[in-house]
């Protein structure tokens, strides 16, 4: 049986609505967090996640 982990959020550290499994490979994914309403570029391989890009804050003129 696969092995499935879901992926966390890298701002809050809250489930997302995304599982992944072993064989799972992802490339500057843009990961969107409905909790904190923030989105991040992620890599994935072998269950482990990085953060490509963290989000920036929107500066209001």
């Amino acid at each position: 049986m696969e092995k499935t982990e879901w992926i966390r959020c890298p701002v809050c550290g809250n489930k997302t609505r995304l599982q992944i499994r072993e064989d799972t490979e992802l490339k500057n994914f843009p990961l969107y967090c409905p909790k904190c309403k923030q989105e991040s570029l992620i890599e994935a391989k072998d269950l482990q996640v990085t953060v490509v890009k963290r989000p920036e804050t929107k500066m209001s003129n």
